[in-house]
């Protein structure tokens, strides 16, 4: 393995590179001893890469540098390695190596990746939180890219409701980005893991990125969108996800919206409609929290008041005029009551006098 690690370490040497010389030397071990003369009569080697190898034998501490991976609680995958996921063995690009901080998706549960825009709205960001909360309620597993806005808030909604959710990285598993989610990058290592190609220490560059939702999801049975724009870095992952042969799904938005572009267009083109997160969770095939999902439900018994405004409200905030002309209520009663379905976590204000529906 120590081998394998070297290999997955050489500068400017990437995986397409890798398995073109494991195709022709046949191990990481064979080309760690391969001489310079048999390298340059390598096909598909650079005179640069050649350097590069060569470069790395003499001055990369072998023993050292593996024996400190091991201390540093970071596990390494390999192609070589039967262990290595067979999800992304045959995929276009696989990666040579994996590098994960705490562990792998349960390959035995339902896994669905939530992706979809860094600048979103709060109606995307109570939708990716919504969504990813029922399937980890569900026994589900949500793999994102814990960039900000969606990808951040599908981790958050998997999180609430107890599951397990994993992050890939497009930097060092040992490395939090963006900063700003240092509690979530914590909270994904306590229920579940950090995965990335890359190995520790490389920092997060803006090339690097898109690569990584290859696999995210190769990793995934699923993958959602939640809001993207026509041009998107959550539409490569949709790429990625079609030519792996996985489902997509998108949650659709109004047209005249730029961050609805994207979904609308996929589900224009044939991509599952997530107009309801009850009926997407059904569509999954994850039948086992129904029943349950309505036992609590139940427990919480609803004023009669309470259960028609929470009739009256959807996934799209609402005014609290609306609610007014629908229900006929006073504004004193209407305040009271929306208060009590705040406190019994059935709706959330998402902003000043608009409510929408919790899961």
């Amino acid at each position: 393995m120590k081998y394998q690690y070297w290999l997955s370490n050489i500068p400017g040497v990437g995986c397409k590179t890798i398995h073109r010389l494991l195709g022709q030397a046949g191990s990481a071990e064979e080309i760690y001893f391969l001489k310079k003369e048999q390298l340059e009569k390598l096909s598909g080697l650079s005179d640069r890469q050649v350097h590069a190898i060569t470069d790395r034998k003499k001055n990369w501490n072998l023993e050292e540098k593996y024996a400190a991976l091991g201390e540093s609680g970071i596990s390494f995958l390999s192609c070589e390695m039967e262990s290595y996921p067979k999800q992304l063995r045959n995929i276009v690009d696989a990666p040579y190596s994996l590098y994960i901080k705490g562990k792998m998706p349960d390959f035995s549960k339902r896994r669905v990746a939530v992706v979809g825009a860094r600048m979103c709205s709060e109606y995307g960001k109570k939708m990716a939180e919504q969504i990813g909360e029922k399937l980890a309620f569900c026994g589900a597993e949500v793999l994102s890219g814990m960039a900000r806005g969606i990808d951040a808030y599908g981790h958050i909604g998997a999180l609430k409701a107890g599951g397990n959710t994993y992050a890939v990285l497009g930097c060092g598993v040992n490395i939090c980005y963006p900063r700003t989610n240092q509690k979530l990058y914590e909270d994904i290592l306590s229920h579940g893991g950090i995965i990335s190609e890359y190995p520790p220490e490389t920092e997060p560059i803006a090339q690097l990125f898109p690569a990584r939702n290859r696999i995210i999801s190769a990793l995934s049975d699923v993958v959602v969108i939640v809001e993207a724009k026509e041009r998107s870095g959550s539409l490569i992952t949709a790429d990625f996800a079609l030519e792996q042969g996985k489902d997509i799904y998108a949650v659709p938005g109004r047209v005249t919206d730029s961050l609805s572009m994207g979904c609308n267009n996929l589900i224009r083109q044939g991509a599952g409609i997530i107009n309801s997160v009850e009926d997407f969770v059904k569509d999954l095939e994850l039948y086992a929290c129904n029943d349950t999902t309505q036992e609590n439900f139940n427990k919480l018994l609803l004023e009669k008041d309470e259960s028609l405004v929470y009739a009256c409200l959807s996934l799209r905030p609402k005014s609290m005029e609306e609610l007014l002309k629908k229900t006929g209520f006073a504004m004193p009663q209407m305040a009271d009551i929306l208060q009590r379905l705040i406190q019994k976590d059935f709706i959330t204000e998402s902003f000043k006098n608009y409510y929408i529906r919790k899961i």
